[in-house]
């Protein structure tokens, strides 16, 4: 009986090994920065966020302005005006924030431009790394530049090159 169970687990680890799985490593940084209209929409990006925080920078400046000038005259106002500049200055405050979060929170224009024009160059990307996986028959396909977790990996497992050679940028 032992000779049978033995048997049988020695046949059963040679036949997991003989379906090992077969890995490939990307690393999307390097493809990305090879790729001239992911750093052409970087550029992009980049104009239009430094665009809008200098408008919110601009009401930002405004808000302070007002206050130095409240602090200024604080002595002269009287109560009711007091009130009046103080609520006229929380207003410009909160229409900063306001326009700070429209552009740039987790919902804003930024991130919604960003999603419409990463959105093909990622989309053709993954394409790509399907085809060659499917044709090479890996089964997983690892990011190199997000998976903190890998220490070490064989360059002989990167297909980085040959997405970028089937996205027409040979390197």
């Amino acid at each position: 009986m032992k000779k049978i169970i033995l048997m049988s687990t020695l046949f059963l680890l040679i036949s997991l090994s003989m379906n090992a799985q077969k890995f490939a490593l990307i690393d999307m940084e390097y493809i990305l920065k090879n790729i001239p209209a992911y750093e052409m929409t970087n550029e992009q990006l980049n104009q239009v966020s430094q665009k809008w925080q200098n408008e919110v920078e601009a009401i930002q400046q405004e808000a302070q302005n007002m206050y130095k000038t409240y602090q200024s005259e604080l002595v002269f106002l009287s109560p009711e005006m007091k009130n009046k500049r103080e609520e006229e200055i929380v207003k410009k405050e909160q229409a900063a924030q306001e326009l700070k979060r429209k552009y740039f929170g987790p919902e804003g224009e930024l991130y919604k431009k960003r999603e419409s024009l990463m959105k093909p160059i990622q989309d053709e990307i993954y394409t790509v790394v399907k085809e060659i996986a499917e044709n090479n028959n890996y089964q997983v396909v690892l990011d190199r530049a997000s998976a903190a977790s890998i220490i070490f990996a064989s360059p002989k497992i990167d297909i980085s090159n040959e997405v970028l050679r089937k996205l027409g940028y040979s390197k």
